[in-house]
């Protein structure tokens, strides 16, 4: 039982992730994942001295760049 809870947490992809995960995620730099929170381009939630952005937050600033296109 212990076990398909383990395996049950790996595969459910975290709601929120700190700036390195967010960087590499996106393949840029830290210095970027900075920038564009200090421009409020990407939401984050701080939890003590924790930054972390939330999964929909890097989702949205994906699809705000590109609109759909029309055909």
């Amino acid at each position: 039982m212990g076990t398909e809870a383990t395996v049950t947490e790996q595969t459910r992809s975290p709601i929120a992730i700190t700036e390195q995960e967010a960087a590499q995620t996106l393949g840029v730099s830290l210095r970027t994942i900075d920038r564009l929170i200090a421009l409020k381009e990407l939401q984050v939630r701080r939890l003590g001295r924790r930054v972390l952005i939330p999964r929909a937050a890097l989702e949205s600033l994906m699809h705000r760049d590109h609109p759909p296109q029309i055909t």
